[in-house]
Order: structure tokens, then C-alpha cells, then sequence
């Protein structure tokens, strides 16, 4: 009879993510050995305060010292759940070339020095695994890099961050104003303290860094993504896209065209018969297109304890696995190519424009003209008087490259009809 195989694991960090890991590790390992061929041991823990309690957790492998992690041979994977750069990063780059197998859940590392860390998780042979750095519980890296992998890939557009997501339906459902939906969110525990990551759209953009990265086999990083986030989305933004029969989503788009990749995150105006409209709550999705498989889309839980768990646990018994059979590093970063990203300027998009005007014959006509000067092409207007003397007019635009649209902007603030550009929304 075989000896059942223990490969014994360190966890780096222990909040909500690693608390949840430990919780679904020790409810799955009689089955490990079945799964992965292996059970699986934590034998340390890390942690910034040894006699903090943490419920479940066995306080014998708590630990403040690192170094009892890297220099211990036995330690053949590291599971690191404390997010940021540092030290994290120091941190995985030494378990890597002590060769130790990582997997780890931090999107703002990766979104940042992934090429770094996945070169050297193939110097040293060893996987690096981060399926949980983007939308949580949901498959979407492992898809990318293996189910897909005959594919050509030219979109992967989602909603991967639930907070926004949470916001925005509760305007949109319940006409509640932006700060109300906040708070609401805030209330049940989708928004932090400090928001500001999630609704200036900085977490959307590392996950897109990420996803343009696996998708299009070429680095890119956080600094190429530009980012805009929800806060200027109004009620009367939602009732428009209500009338033009569109909803608005916090968008994370990666694009492949002519070479080049466009990655960015911003509102958009989505007809409500595309599959991401009808994405709701704090669920994320993301739905991408090849060449051969055509449009697929991956939904579910986007965060939370046990869903990136989950995508944690899922990693690291393929680790376990690859272990068994003697193929560590088999799938590492597989950019192979060296596509430039597009200047955000470049890129075209159909926009949106809610102003206000003085209600009097001709406006329309210089609005329209101004545009036209700057190659803004209209498709609709819709015009609602307010007052005797303004009206609100709202347009929509054909695809349009940013720079037009921006100096296009500029000018029309300075119109002497244009009263207030209240709200520039990019429509899919």
C-alpha cells in the first residue's frame, strides 16, 4: 500500500482572506489525498500579533518571524493572504528562490511586479499561482491561461468590484442618490472605511492590469491603466439611462485592436440586453471573446471570506498536484509577446454628454458645430426644457477618439450658450 504523501504549507497573513483559507483547508483535508494526492499540513502561521485570538486558528503556529518560514526546507508551499507591496512582495520572492511554491491572493502586487515575481517562480521551477487577485471566488485566471488557451482573445471586459456594483444597483433600483448607496454599502460590509479604492475605480484597474496581462500574453501593469471612478454618477444620470434603455456599470475593459491593448475601467452606458447588465448586487462578472469559442461569460461572488477562499484553495491544491507529479512551473507567466499599450488619449469610445443651455433657437445648431469642429459626430439628442429661460440636452456621440472628445469639452465650456457640462458618461 502507497504511504500517503504530507506536503506541509505556511500561511502569510491571517485576516478575513487567511482566516477563511485555514477555516476551508481543515474542512477539506480528508479529501486532499484524493484530490491532490497529498494531505496537506499548515505548519506555520504568520502573524503581526502572536497573542491576538483568532478563533479556529491553532495559536502553536502562530508566528511574527519570517525567517522561520523561509529557512525551514519542509515548507514547500507559501500561501500569502496579507495584500499590499511590501512586505509581501520581499517576501514571496524569497520563498520562490529558496523554492518554495506560492500562491498568493494580492492583486495590487501582481497588477504591479507580476512579471517580476513569475520570472522568478521559472528560474527556480516552481508555480505561482494568483487565480484569487481577480474577482474572488469566480475562475477566471486558470480559464484564461488553460480552457481558453486556442483561443485568439480580443475582449475581456467585467465588473470586478462588487462595491461598485452594489452602488450603482441600488441607484438604479431604488433611486437611492450615490452618498446613500455608499453608506448602505458601507452598513453591510461591501464598502470600506476609506472607499476610495473601490469607487475611484483603482481596485477595477489593478484587476484589469491583470486580466490584459493573461489574456493578451504581454506585461501590463497598473500604471497603464487609466482608472475613473462612480462618484459623479447622478440620479438624474440613472433616469436617462433608464429612458435610453441602458443601465451603468463600472466597466473593466481590455481590449486587443491593431496590436495594440487598450486597458481601462470607467461608468459606462450598457444596453440592457447585453449579459453584464444584468449583473446585480455585489456579484461580479467577466465576459470575454475569442476567435473560436466566441462570447463566454464567468459570474459569481467577487469577494468575501470564503469565496476568494475559495479560488486560494482551488490554487493550491493544483499546486499540490503538480507537486505529486514533478511539474512545478509548468504554466508560469506566458507573456511571450510585447504588445504596447495604447495612450488612453487614442483610444475611441462612444460618450454621453448631459448640459445644461440657454433655451433659445441656434444653441443646438453652435453645440453641434463645436462638436463638429473637434470630428465629434452626433447619433441622438434629446432635449427637456427646465426653466423658461434653460434646458437640460443630453447627446450622444458616435465613437470618438478621448483627445477629440476632450478638447471638444474644453471648448464647449466656454460656449456662451453652455451654461454647465454636467455629466460625461462613455456609452459600450
Amino acid at each position: 500500500m502507497k504511504t500517503q504523501k504530507t506536503i506541509r504549507a505556511a500561511l502569510l497573513g491571517c485576516g478575513t482572506v487567511g482566516g477563511g483559507v485555514y477555516k476551508l483547508l481543515d474542512r477539506r483535508k480528508e479529501e486532499l489525498a484524493d484530490k491532490a494526492g497529498a494531505s496537506l499540513e499548515i505548519s506555520a502561521v504568520l502573524v503581526h500579533n502572536v497573542n491576538k485570538k483568532r478563533e479556529g486558528v491553532d495559536p502553536s503556529l502562530l508566528t511574527d518571524d519570517f525567517e522561520r518560514i523561509a529557512n525551514d526546507p519542509s515548507i514547500d508551499i507559501v500561501i500569502e493572504v496579507m495584500g499590499g507591496i511590501e512586505p509581501a512582495r520581499t517576501m514571496i520572492l524569497r520563498s520562490l528562490r529558496a523554492g518554495k511554491n506560492v500562491v498568493t491572493a494580492n492583486k495590487d502586487l501582481i497588477a504591479v511586479h507580476g512579471s517580476e515575481l513569475l520570472s522568478a517562480a521559472r528560474e527556480n521551477k516552481v508555480d505561482l499561482l494568483f487565480e484569487a487577485a481577480v474577482a474572488g471566488g469566480i475562475p477566471i485566471i486558470r480559464p484564461l491561461k488553460q480552457c481558453l488557451a486556442g483561443n485568439e482573445l480580443s475582449d475581456v471586459v467585467g465588473i470586478v468590484n462588487g462595491t461598485t456594483n452594489y452602488i450603482l444597483t441600488k441607484m438604479f433600483e431604488e433611486n437611492m442618490d450615490f452618498d446613500a448607496a455608499l453608506e448602505k454599502a458601507k452598513e453591510l460590509g461591501y464598502a470600506e472605511a476609506d472607499p476610495t479604492a473601490d469607487i475611484e475605480g483603482l481596485d477595477a484597474g489593478r484587476k484589469v492590469a491583470i486580466l490584459a496581462s493573461t489574456a493578451f500574453h504581454s506585461p501590463v501593469v497598473f500604471d497603464d491603466v487609466y482608472t475613473e471612478g462612480i462618484t459623479k454618477i447622478s440620479s438624474s444620470d440613472i433616469k436617462y439611462a433608464k429612458e435610453f434603455d441602458c443601465v451603468i456599470k463600472l466597466l473593466g475593459i481590455a481590449r486587443e485592436r491593431q496590436e495594440q491593448i487598450e486597458a481601462y475601467v470607467c461608468p459606462m452606458l450598457l444596453p440592457a440586453d447585453h449579459p453584464l447588465a444584468t449583473v446585480r448586487g455585489s456579484f461580479n462578472a467577466v465576459f470575454v471573446h475569442g476567435d473560436a469559442v466566441d462570447d463566454v461569460m464567468f459570474y459569481g461572488r467577487g469577494a468575501g471570506e470564503f469565496p476568494t477562499a475559495s479560488a486560494v484553495v482551488g490554487d493550491v491544491i493544483d499546486v499540490m498536484r503538480n507537486m505529486e507529479y514533478g511539474c512545478t512551473g509548468r504554466i508560469g507567466c506566458g507573456c511571450y509577446r510585447s504588445v504596447p499599450v495604447k495612450q488612453f488619449r487614442d483610444v475611441k469610445n462612444k460618450f454621453f454628454i448631459r448640459m445644461q443651455v440657454i433655451n433659445r433657437p441656434g444653441v443646438l445648431a453652435a453645440i453641434a458645430g463645436e462638436l463638429g469642429r473637434h470630428k465629434v459626430s452626433i447619433s441622438k439628442v434629446v432635449q427637456k426644457v427646465i426653466t423658461k429661460g434653460s434646458a437640460e440636452l443630453v447627446i450622444v456621440t458616435e465613437d470618438v477618439k478621448e483627445y477629440h472628445m476632450s478638447e471638444a469639452l474644453e471648448d464647449l465650456k466656454e460656449l456662451e450658450p453652455v451654461q454647465e457640462i454636467s455629466s460625461v458618461i462613455r456609452s459600450y
